[in-house]
């Protein structure tokens, strides 16, 4: 069925709403918006569901996600786990409450009990939530930190990681072997509370959850000394991490912290920003009027789903607030966790680092300064899950820390995904210590890059949005893979990995091993002079990302260097 059928069949069939076939007949002539909406169904990438919200079989609407929820059904239901119950969590996005009710319904209509919050909550907390009430999966309702017009749907494993093959494909599967929407099971609310399926979860679970982040804290009296010193200025962006963050802060017992007045409240329009994203250093414009205002030591963003950081650092030489990247961000935290757990003694003999493959090469020098064996994963924290999974099950590991460069990190082993609020916490019970050795944390910054090398990463997204957008990804990637690349700006490259091929080729020898690694979209240039190049196309976004890194001699040689290699990979990628 083309997609001009399949929009004829949303507007004619009984099984659609009056509402939905008004929304759809009000574009009837326009063919462009049409083809957007029905090209295509959406599939779970690296973050699950995730669209634009409105009607068709390509956005997040009640259908697609009925549709998606009871082939999850089906799926617990095949592999005999309906007993165990779901947990479902969601943020501060447009629909998210009606997403997150109907989801426990169609689970509820299957005879699958849910735990549904009561109200919003940080993704971590739905991780940590499913290993604790040993359920059968989870499910975040929410778009992470996209443009207010989407929304998704991020399906956990009883592990508490998000999903990953071979379940994630099984998943698919069921959903589309639904081809009626009427094949989605109802029921009301009534009845499946009486039935015992339908309970709400809140405030013991938060508890819960806070315990355990206070079991990570490794220096509780120097936060003591520091607590009155150290000033905070923290921003949730509209999302769902400012309950969990001040509670954290409020009970170790630091005194000034200074929350954005303005981006405080959750809201789905998200009003002060134009997007979401502690990524994006404009994110950080109220945050940073505060900081200056209050002269604060750190300021601190979560985005609207609560598992990434974005932090900005005073330098008190200049006086200016210092951006820090993902990778930096993640590092600053390692070293710190990693160095005081090695000097109290509580550094395993069997850990690991776990960082994913276009993360900062100097976790790889960090690994070795202690000893830790470093792990690489595909894109996605999904993976790092996976690994500490695989290591509880063999008890041949033990897991001490795991980041992936876009802002998400996670120093214990409560949760299996990304976590704000443990980063937001491990960051300030950073700043207190170094401020305790009359530190700020860019000095810290500089000490670490003086300890292991200039290491600096940059990333480039290309948007190309639709039908023709989603093509065009297709065409760059395909020319980039069959082109014979040996060289990228100053640099020869030594081995090209294509992981969908599953190929390492040694561009030298010619000689071609395997990725060790599941099949992805990825193509990865090792460079000479510790220097790397990576494309792939996003799994949440209507874009190609281009990630490199290079290792300088000094901050500004580190920058120039990294300068040209963006340009030159840019380049390349948009002449393939």
């Amino acid at each position: 069925m083309n997609y001009l059928e399949e929009y004829k069949r949303w507007c004619e069939d009984p099984a659609f709403d009056e509402e939905t076939k008004k929304e759809l007949l009000s574009i009837k002539d326009d063919e462009k918006e049409i083809k957007d909406r029905f090209y295509k169904e959406l599939e779970f990438g690296t973050a699950g569901l995730r669209g634009i919200i409105g009607m068709g079989t390509n956005r997040m609407n009640k259908y697609t996600v009925g549709k998606a929820t009871q082939g999850l059904a089906n799926f617990i239901i095949k592999k005999g786990a309906q007993n165990k119950g779901v947990v479902i969590s969601f943020d501060s996005r447009h629909m998210s409450p009606e997403f997150s009710k109907l989801t426990a319904l169609v689970l509820n209509a299957n005879g699958i009990k849910t735990y549904i919050m009561d109200k919003l909550r940080p993704v971590p907390e739905l991780s940590f939530a499913v290993r604790e009430l040993n359920a059968a999966a989870g499910i975040m309702i929410t778009a992470s930190h996209n443009p207010p017009k989407y929304n998704g749907y991020k399906v956990y494993g009883a592990d508490g990681a998000q999903i990953v093959p071979p379940d994630d494909k099984d998943i698919i599967t069921e959903v589309r072997a639904i081809s009626d929407y009427a094949d989605i099971k109802t029921i009301s609310e009534e009845e499946a509370k009486e039935k015992g399926l339908y309970n709400v979860v809140g405030k013991e679970i938060d508890d819960r959850y806070i315990e355990e982040l206070k079991k990570c804290v490794l220096n509780p009296e120097i936060i003591k000394e520091q607590e009155d010193k150290l000033k905070i200025v923290y921003t949730p962006l509209h999302g769902a991490g400012n309950e969990m963050v001040q509670r954290i802060l409020k009970e170790l017992g630091f005194k000034n912290v200074y929350v954005v007045p303005e981006q405080e409240k959750p809201d789905g329009n998200f009003p002060t920003v134009s997007y979401p994203n502690p990524e994006d250093p404009k994110a950080f414009k109220l945050a940073l009027e505060l900081a200056k205002e209050k002269d604060a030591d750190v300021v601190l963003a979560t985005d609207p789903d609560s598992d990434r950081l974005g932090i900005f650092a005073k330098d008190t030489k200049t006086g200016e607030y210092i951006n820090y990247t993902g990778n930096m961000s993640a590092l600053l935290i390692a070293e710190y966790e990693i160095s005081q757990k090695k000097e109290k003694g509580l550094l395993p003999n069997n850990g690991m680092i776990i960082k994913t493959i276009v993360s900062t090469n100097l976790t790889d020098a960090v690994a070795k300064a202690y000893g830790l064996e470093l792990i690489e994963v595909l894109t996605g924290f999904k993976y790092i899950g996976e690994v500490m999974r695989k290591a509880e099950e063999k008890k041949d590991k033990e897991y001490v820390f795991g980041f992936e460069e876009s802002y998400g990190c996670l120093i214990g082993t409560y949760a299996r995904d990304k976590d704000g609020v443990g980063a937001v916490m491990a960051l300030c019970e950073a700043a207190a210590y170094y401020k305790s050795k009359g530190l700020t944390l860019w000095d810290q910054m500089i000490n670490i890059y003086e300890k292991y090398g200039y290491y600096k990463e940059g990333q480039i997204s290309i948007v190309l949005e639709g039908a023709e957008g989603a093509e065009k990804i297709k065409s760059m990637m395909t020319a980039m893979r069959e082109k014979n690349i040996d060289r990228i700006g100053d640099y020869k490259v030594l081995t090209f990995k294509d992981y969908d091929k599953n190929i390492v080729k040694d561009m030298e020898t010619g000689k071609i091993t395997e990725t060790g690694l599941p099949k992805s979209n990825v193509l990865y240039y090792e460079l000479e002079n510790n220097s790397w190049c990576c494309v792939r196309p996003s799994g949440t976004e209507p874009k190609i990302k281009l990630y490199m890194g290079i290792k300088g001699n000094s901050m500004d040689d580190a920058n120039a260097k990294l300068n040209d290699l963006q340009q030159a990979m840019e380049t390349l990628v948009r002449n393939a």
